[in-house]
Formats: C-alpha cells, sequence, structure tokens
C-alpha cells in the first residue's frame, strides 16, 4: 500500500516533474521570496495563539486548590498542617490568601468532589471538541480561514469576559464552556490560514510562529498571576478577554484570506486580488498565469456542509492517515492538557512549575523552528512520545525520592511531548490537500482535546496516587506515536491542492517506487 511505503527524496522530484505545476508552485512563483507583507500577515494570524494559550491554562490559577493555616494551633488543637480539612470546623482555619482569589475557596468547594472540582476545566475541553466536530468543515466550506478565525476568536474573548459574572461554579461551567467552544476552532484556522500563504520554503517556520505565541500566552499565565496576586479571579478572566476582543478587530481589517482557499473555491479574481496585496515589485503577479494550474474541480468547491469529512472518510488513503494521527494525537493530548493541571499535585511552588513548564516550550518551538527542514516527521514523533511517556512514569516512580528530580523529569515529559505535538499538526498539514486541510487538522487537534477532557479527572484522582495521573499520562504518549509507522514519510514535499492531486501523487509514486 502507498502509505506504508515512506517517499523518497528521488522519487518526489521524478513525481513532480511528471505532474503539471500545482497551485503550491505556482503561487510560490507569484509572490516570490518570502517579504515583509507575508511575514506581517503570518504575525497576526498566529498571534491568535496567544489568546488561545491563555485560556486553554487559565484554570491552573483561577481554580487552583488555596493553601491554608490553623487560625488556633494550640496544643491539643484539632487543626494541624496535616489535618483533613472537611473534618474540621470553620472556626478553627482559615485561607491564606482572601477567598475571592480562587473559584474552590470562593464557592467553598474544598470539600466537594473530584468531578465537581473538576468540571469547569472539563466543560471547557468538552466545548473545544464539540466546537471542532461543528464547525470544523466550514473553514474550508462556506466561511473560508480568515472568517472562522475572527468568530472564534471573538466568541472565546466574549465568553471569558461573561466569566467574570459567575455566581455559582454551574454557571461558570457553562460559560466555560462556552469559552471552549469558541476556542476550539482558533489554533486550527491559524496554523492553516497562516501556512497557505506561503510556499513551502517557508512552510515550516511560518507554522511554528503559532507554537512561540501559545508559549509567551502560557507563559504570561504566572506573571498576570502574580501581579494581581491577592485580587479576585475574575480579574484574570479580565485581563486576558479584552485584549483578545481589540486583536478580533485587528484580524478582521487586516488579515487576508487565503488564495489558495479561495481558488479551491472558485474565487479566482479574489485570489489574485490577495497575491497582488502580498507581492512586492518584480514578482509578477500581474502578469503570471493560472490557466494550467494542476487543479481539478471537484465536489468540495460546492459542497454543503460535511462534504470534507465525508471525503475524508470515503477515501481509503485518507481515513486511514486520519486515523492514525487521531490516534497519535488522542495520546497526545493527555499530557499536553494534563500536565500543566497537575502541577499543583507536585511539591514544587505552584507560580515557577507553571513557568518552568511555559518555559519548556520555548524550546520546543525552537527545535521545530529550525530543524524542521531536516527532522524526519515520523521518526521525530516516535523518539519524542516514547522519551515523554519515559519520563512520566519516572515522576510516579521519585515521587518520594526528590521534588526536585520529579520536577526536572515532568519537565524533560511536557518538552518531549510539546515537541511532538508541534511535528504532529505540521505533519497533518503535509498529509492532506486544501480542500480538506483545515478540517483533518481540525479532527486531529480534537483528538488532542478529547484527552483534555479526561485529564483533569485523572489529575484529580492523581492527587491521592500518582499512577492515576502521570503513569496512565506516560503510557497514553509512550504508545500512541507507534501507528505513524503506517504512514508516509512529507518531509520536502509540495502540498496537494485536491483529493484527485493527491491521490495521482500515492498512484506514481507507488509505480516509481515498485
Amino acid at each position: 500500500m502507498a502509505d506504508s511505503t515512506p517517499f523518497l527524496t528521488r522519487s518526489d522530484h521524478s513525481l513532480e516533474s511528471l505532474l503539471p505545476p500545482s497551485l503550491d508552485e505556482t503561487i510560490e512563483r507569484c509572490i516570490g521570496n518570502f517579504n515583509w507583507v507575508q511575514l506581517l500577515q503570518a504575525v497576526l494570524v498566529s498571534f491568535s495563539w496567544f489568546f488561545d494559550g491563555q485560556q486553554t491554562f487559565i484554570s491552573v490559577f483561577t481554580d487552583a486548590e488555596p493553601s491554608w493555616h490553623c487560625t488556633n494551633a494550640t496544643a491539643g488543637s484539632p487543626c494541624n498542617s496535616i489535618s483533613d480539612i472537611c473534618k474540621l470546623h470553620k472556626d478553627t482555619w482559615s485561607w491564606d490568601l482572601p477567598a475571592h482569589t480562587s473559584i474552590i475557596s470562593e464557592w467553598g468547594l474544598e470539600c466537594a468532589s473530584s468531578l465537581v472540582k473538576g468540571l469547569p476545566a472539563s466543560s471547557f475541553f468538552a466545548g473545544c471538541l464539540i466546537s471542532g466536530l461543528l464547525l470544523a468543515t466550514l473553514a474550508d466550506s462556506s466561511l473560508g480561514r480568515k472568517n472562522m478565525l475572527f468568530f472564534s476568536c471573538l466568541m472565546m474573548s466574549l465568553g471569558a469576559l461573561l466569566t467574570v459574572l459567575s455566581p455559582n461554579v454551574w454557571v461558570y461551567s457553562v460559560l466555560r464552556f462556552v469559552n471552549g467552544f469558541g476556542r476550539g476552532t482558533i489554533g486550527t484556522s491559524a496554523i492553516v490560514l497562516s501556512t497557505e500563504l506561503v510556499g513551502k520554503r517557508w512552510r515550516g517556520q511560518v507554522g511554528v510562529l503559532g507554537f512561540f505565541c501559545f508559549t509567551f500566552g502560557f507563559l504570561s499565565l504566572p506573571a498576570i498571576a502574580y501581579i494581581n496576586e491577592g485580587s479576585s479571579w475574575r480579574t484574570l478572566y479580565l485581563w486576558t478577554s479584552v485584549p483578545a476582543i481589540f486583536y478580533c478587530i485587528i484580524v478582521r481589517f487586516f488579515v487576508h484570506e487565503s488564495p489558495r482557499w479561495l481558488f479551491i473555491r472558485g474565487r479566482k479574481e479574489e485570489a489574485v486580488s490577495t497575491l497582488k496585496s502580498m507581492s512586492t515589485a518584480g514578482d509578477g503577479v500581474a502578469t503570471m498565469s493560472f490557466s494550467n494550474v494542476n487543479l481539478e474541480q471537484q465536489g468540495t468547491m460546492n459542497a454543503d456542509l460535511f462534504s470534507a469529512i465525508k471525503d475524508l472518510v470515503e477515501k481509503p488513503w485518507a481515513f486511514r492517515r486520519l486515523t492514525v494521527v487521531m490516534l497519535t494525537g488522542l495520546g497526545m493530548g493527555t499530557v499536553y492538557y494534563g500536565m500543566p493541571l497537575g502541577l499543583g499535585n507536585l511539591n514544587f511552588n505552584l507560580y515557577l512549575s507553571v513557568t518552568f513548564n511555559a518555559l519548556s516550550e520555548l524550546p520546543a518551538s525552537l527545535v521545530t523552528f529550525f530543524l524542521i527542514k531536516k527532522l524526519g516527521r515520523k521518526s521525530s514523533i516516535i523518539g519524542f512520545t516514547i522519551l515523554s511517556g519515559i519520563c512520566s512514569i519516572l515522576c510516579v516512580v521519585t515521587e518520594k525520592v526528590s521534588g526536585n528530580l520529579q520536577m526536572a523529569l515532568e519537565l524533560i515529559s511536557f518538552f518531549s511531548a510539546c515537541t511532538a505535538f508541534d511535528v504532529v499538526l505540521l505533519y497533518t498539514l503535509e498529509l492532506f490537500p486544501t480542500c480538506v486541510r483545515n478540517s483533518a487538522l481540525s479532527m486531529v487537534r480534537q483528538a488532542l482535546v478529547l484527552g483534555g477532557v479526561f485529564s483533569p479527572v485523572l489529575v484529580a484522582a492523581g492527587r491521592t496516587n500518582g499512577l492515576w495521573s502521570f503513569g496512565v499520562f506516560g503510557v497514553a504518549i509512550g504508545l500512541c506515536g507507534l501507528p505513524v509507522l503506517r504512514l508516509p514519510e512529507t518531509k520536502g514535499r509540495t502540498l496537494s491542492d485536491t483529493m484527485d492531486e493527491e491521490e495521482k501523487k500515492d498512484k506514481i509514486t507507488a509505480a516509481i517506487l515498485t
């Protein structure tokens, strides 16, 4: 089968010489070298990941279990540092900080079940999951990449702003669901749009820009939380939602739509106009001919809402690829979203542990940014997932040995998971053609989020036994990378634009290699 055979560099050149110029190649010739207009567009689009990162991990602080102290720690007092807070009278203990600093202390959830405490975070990830399943194809069909990014970011921002009005944990959980529903398609739309604005030479680097922005968004949280220490948890939502609303306005008026998507939808004049606005003098867009572009018009152009998903399911090669990368994403999601939520279980300062985890995403993004041209996608995914799994399991083994060692192993595991996560997203971009790329990437991200849905429950259970959190995380991510052995290597390939084009490449490659 073609999918089980890696593409060879020699075969790629032979394959592409047998096909008419693709839209990817034509656009690259139109725009020319990577210029400042493309850079500005890529940065504007990728910055949505900054707010994505903030809303994804904001519950680490807003939903934290606050520290407390005894108010009458005299000899014979039932209150001491190892007492069960739920068995003490309210007059014998007090929170270290004002009650409004966390939803746990403000709403008296200290003795609630782990399901109730984890409900807001699980609701957020459930919203992300449902949003991805319901809205993913809109970016490939009617709305397009830019409008999908705008509406998703606006919904996420307004949901976060309304969260400050929550009177109890139930309303709070509903608004977190709305917040997650808006967030669900932001990363997908952003990475697809930014990479479709450039040719293959800079695609990997541009795709990684979003990962950097996500990291800085995550990293901004401990800084904002520290500045507002002692203030209401609602303040964090104000600090993160208001700037995001202003960002949505910028996206609406200054970001271009993907010329590739415009061509696929038959809007050739708009596509050419977009290319002209991004080109520099001498790029020759005005005189470039698109008449011989290898772009078979297919049902996707005038498709219904779920036609992209239908195409992915009906084509055996596409369904096989989608299934494998979704299984891989599911295992990664448990670690990528679960570990930051479980930092409160470690015997380490919460502000420092969150900062270290956020910082560990930076080298992960740097590794991907500088080595993406050299790294084989399959070998990178397998190597980093196995390393992450081993270190996560070792976190359980070293729990009573050393807090610092446990923290170091957790950082290595999280760094490896972040790097594998970055590579998987770029790999998915290259596996699927333009007409279904956004939908395929969104399905992979929803698999990641599905792992995140279960993470809060695992983290809560792991407070009494680390095997239920870091042990499960390690097994899940350690095994999830192995299925990619059945997929083709995509390093150095040009992007396909239609299902037929990708299928022809598979057939020609199979013929050449046999």
